[in-house]
């Protein structure tokens, strides 16, 4: 169940930055950055920390190799569902909410990756001790 809200903690935080609707931080600030610049730029800081702890923690857990691969397996699937005519690319929106779940769910288990390991393994990770 924890790793199913860290896949939709990182899929609220990408599609709030940006998505195909126009209820998204990216439109928003175009549109009122002249006249709300404090505020957008507090949000636009709410969402760098949001972007910091997640691309930090996944980095730190499963690294580059681990996001490419990661990304391969969710591509893979989406090939997989393109083939069996469950999924079509026609729709741009829909291609961009696939992107969207995509990062969502590298992100999701980067953040995850020491549970999962801890629970196949049995074995607890210790990142850093500071005395």
């Amino acid at each position: 169940m924890g790793i199913l809200i860290r896949i939709l903690g990182a899929f609220v935080l990408l599609s709030a930055t940006y998505n195909p609707t126009r209820w998204n931080f990216t439109r928003w600030a175009e549109a009122n950055w002249g006249t709300q610049m404090p505020l957008t730029l507090l949000f636009g800081l709410l969402l760098g920390v949001g972007y910091l702890i997640y691309i930090g923690a996944t980095l730190r857990s499963i690294g580059a190799f681990g996001i490419v691969l990661v990304a391969a397996i969710v591509g893979a699937l989406v090939w997989v569902l393109i083939d069996y005519q469950i999924l079509t690319l026609q729709n741009p929106s829909l291609n961009l909410w696939l992107g969207i779940i995509a990062l969502s769910v590298v992100l999701g288990i980067g953040l995850s990756w020491s549970i999962i390991r801890q629970r196949l393994s049995g074995q607890a990770t210790v990142d850093e001790v500071q005395e």
